[in-house]
Order: C-alpha cells, then sequence, then structure tokens
C-alpha cells in the first residue's frame, strides 16, 4: 500500500492510499504542498 501525506498549511493534513506504486507516483506529481510518498508494507500481508 502507499500513501501520499500532504501538509497544506497550520493542523491542514491530508492521507490518500493507493494500492498500486504507479497510480501513486502519477498522484504524487499532481498533488501541491508539502507532500510526502510513502510504502507501508504490513508483515502479515502474503505477497
Amino acid at each position: 500500500m502507499w500513501i501520499i501525506t500532504v501538509f497544506l498549511g497550520k493542523n491542514n493534513v491530508s492521507m490518500y492510499e493507493f494500492y498500486s506504486e504507479l497510480e501513486a507516483r502519477e498522484a504524487f506529481g499532481n498533488v501541491s504542498g508539502c507532500k510526502f510518498l510513502s510504502e507501508v508494507i504490513y508483515y502479515n500481508d502474503k505477497e
């Protein structure tokens, strides 16, 4: 799972979830503000 975290000023945070890296990277280019792209790995996933 991929997460985009966007900080848009004082106390304003938005998070967007994506299942594919490609989809997340495309959206990352279109988001403005202070942003971070993170991959979340769960150890109990079967992948």
